[in-house]
């Protein structure tokens, strides 16, 4: 009688379960022990192009798509595509506003894990980088390093287009989308687009009536902080914007602009039926009402 026919596994699934033995048997390692175990792994599979090799066809087939430039999976929101459907996973949850990592010590949501474990070291760590500039203290030499461009007015990435320059590669990316017109971020009530999420989420409160920001003196709502910072001008009698001419005080930074006018005597605000000129917007807007009531006049029956 012979022997029976042996089990046979699907070789995906013998690449998975080689994988999770070599992870659960150098857990316990030191690190030169586990480069060892990686370094004896066969590597049969090689890549055509540039000869690099891989344990299994599964991570060939998905580097192969560095050389292709194919990206099979594609965000349904804005169209972006990606080699991975993990990446496609974890940008989906900028679209869902969804940040699944919490730190465990302050309940502070994160996007990704690496960005939470950047988060507790500062809970673990002093801040031992110091601006020499200022004196803010910061966890990592890098945090600082980004935070002195602010002081040296170094601005490294510059926009092609029109040469303007950001200190942070994301404000630059944001620029660029006033070049492209990419405006990812759509409204599902209106279908108003917006370049950031941001924005979008504030549009959106006109639409479901949320206005999350409290003035604690009178009750007042608002839909963003910037207006109940302004607000509370009026409660407290701050008037931080000062004219440098005449010591004038404003509790708004466009008052200030607008009062400044009277010093140089521009008139920005022009009448496109006679051409007279105007300090304010509301001072056009009386002016305009006298050439509508001279055109009812005229038009009138005598």
């Amino acid at each position: 009688m012979s022997d029976p026919e042996p089990c046979r596994i699907k070789q995906e699934d013998t690449e998975e379960l080689i994988e999770l033995m070599v992870k659960e048997e150098s857990e316990d390692l030191s690190e030169s022990e586990r480069h060892t175990v990686r370094a004896d792994i066969k590597k049969p599979h090689s890549c055509s192009l540039c000869e690099k090799s891989f344990a299994y066809q599964s991570l060939l087939r998905q580097h192969k798509m560095t050389h292709t430039g194919e990206k099979p999976y594609t965000c349904t929101q804005c169209g972006k595509s990606f080699t991975q459907s993990s990446s496609l996973t974890r940008h989906m949850l900028i679209h869902t506003g969804e940040k699944p990592h919490r730190c465990d010590q302050c309940g502070k949501t994160f996007l990704r894990p690496s960005e939470l474990k950047e988060h507790l070291e500062a809970h673990r760590s002093e801040k031992l980088y110091s601006c020499s500039e200022c004196g803010k203290r910061f966890t990592h030499k890098q945090i600082l390093r980004k935070h002195e461009k602010i002081h040296t007015g170094v601005r490294e990435h510059a926009c092609f287009e029109c040469g303007k320059s950001f200190i942070k590669s994301g404000d630059l990316k944001r620029h660029q989308m006033i070049h492209t017109g990419e405006k990812p971020c759509v409204c599902s009530h209106c279908n108003k687009r917006f370049t950031l999420l941001a924005a979008l989420k504030i549009h959106e409160r006109i639409h479901t009536g949320e206005k999350p920001y409290e003035c604690s003196h009178c009750g007042k709502r608002f839909i963003i902080s910037g207006q109940l910072k302004t607000h509370k001008r009026i409660h407290t009698g701050e008037r931080p914007y000062t004219c440098t001419q005449c010591g004038r005080s404003f509790n708004q930074s466009s008052h200030l602009s607008q009062h400044k006018l009277i010093h140089t005597g521009e008139r920005t605000h022009k009448c496109d039926q006679c051409g007279k000129t105007f300090f304010s917007a509301s001072d056009l807007k009386k002016h305009l009402r006298v050439h509508q009531r001279r055109s009812l006049k005229q038009n009138s029956p005598s």
